[in-house]
């Protein structure tokens, strides 16, 4: 596909050439912010997509493409990008993953081929074409089990589930590559907000869905386990800051939790949020629920003091009526939608059952790349 953008030309001052960036996954949840923000930030720079394609469909809320902000779109998999294919690029924005816990746990073997092993892949191929910036979506989820003070990243990592394993080996063997690459993993709190692409198996996404379609949440643990939220917008200007970052400023290869530290909350306190901007909503919370293992607080002042003009800007209420308008705009009102498209686990499911996508994500015909021309 080529999508039409305006003329005038980006220069990128270091260099003083025009800026090309490639952002692989960019038709998920998190791509269409990162386009939107992107295209908006350097209005004459190239931007390409990749993507396999899996959730391209998935549109919620918009009336054009998400990819209209790029010049070129690609298809294909991820596992099969060589350094052929990054030559001419200054950044390249590696997003694509098998997305959370429940998609990781079902498909193990796809998460560490698709988020580990094709993502250092990737590194090794950028390094070797030359590309300047290499940043890596990672999650706070490394974690894993965190009672007591906030995590920071010199803190050890105990990833439990196989998604949040699939970054800490990604994080590792980033750090092993030779190279003048600057390299960027964003350690990102749990996703949040409306998008283009909106996804519904995050916990505030869950929670306002719930409110809007049932008129109620259930909370089924006790409402005490930590999670710190990050709106989709906010990760945006997290990366645009990465794909410019100088290696002195953190250092070539750095791993920095992505968020805020006003932005810890407890699962009851976004379920009450919640519920005060959707009034006539009721919150049950399961109060004799054992402990849910999966609380951790993290510090975000590493990246406050690295990047103090990208710090998120979207407070918890500005994503929360943001949801609340989009969904609306969807006219959204589906009591069962946690079985529905909106929930990525059942889209990749949906694929495999209609013999369109194998066991190991991949199509079951191959897809042809489109070739593209050096601009």
């Amino acid at each position: 596909m080529h999508f039409p953008r305006a003329p005038p030309i980006y220069v990128c001052e270091e260099v003083n050439k025009i800026m090309k960036i490639l952002i692989i996954g960019n038709m998920g949840y998190v791509g269409p912010a990162v386009l939107r923000e992107l295209s908006a930030r350097y209005p004459s720079a190239v931007l390409h997509g990749y993507d396999t394609a899996y959730f391209a469909h998935c549109l919620t809320g918009t009336h054009y493409l998400p990819e209209r902000h790029l010049e070129r779109q690609f298809y294909g998999d991820i596992r099969a990008i060589t350094s052929g294919m990054l030559e001419g690029y200054d950044a390249v924005v590696q997003l694509a993953a098998v997305s959370n816990d429940p998609m990781g746990s079902r498909f193990a073997t796809a998460t560490g081929d698709i988020n580990h092993r094709a993502s250092v892949s990737i590194a090794k191929a950028a390094a070797q074409a030359g590309v300047r910036n290499f940043v890596f979506a990672s999650s706070c989820s490394i974690y894993g089990v965190a009672s007591g003070p906030p995590r920071c990243e010199t803190d050890a990592v105990a990833p439990i589930t196989d998604y949040a394993k699939s970054k800490v080996h990604t994080e590792e063997d980033l750090t092993k590559i030779e190279t003048d690459m600057v390299i960027t993993s964003l350690r990102f709190a749990t996703a949040c907000g409306m998008s283009d692409r909106l996804r519904l198996d995050l916990v505030l996404n869950d929670f306002v869905a719930s409110a809007i379609s049932q008129g109620q949440i259930t909370v089924l643990s006790d409402g005490s386990p930590w999670r710190p939220l990050i709106d989709v917008t906010d990760m945006a200007r997290a990366i645009d800051w990465a794909v410019q970052r100088p290696a002195d400023n953190g250092g070539r290869v750095l791993s920095v939790n992505a968020g805020a530290n006003s932005c810890n909350y407890q699962v009851r306190d976004l379920a009450m949020a919640v519920a005060e901007a959707l009034p006539g909503t009721t919150v049950d919370i399961n109060t004799e629920a054992p402990v849910d293992s999966r609380s951790y607080r993290v510090d975000f002042s590493l990246f406050e003091r690295l990047a103090p003009d990208h710090q998120p800007q979207k407070a918890l209420s500005h994503s929360i009526s943001g949801l609340i308008e989009g969904l609306e705009r969807m006219e959204f009102a589906d009591t069962e939608f946690r079985s529905s498209s909106l929930v990525r686990l059942h889209v990749l499911q949906g694929h495999i059952d209609e013999g369109r996508v194998t066991e190991e994500l991949r199509w079951q015909r191959p897809q042809k790349t489109l070739e593209r021309s050096q601009s």
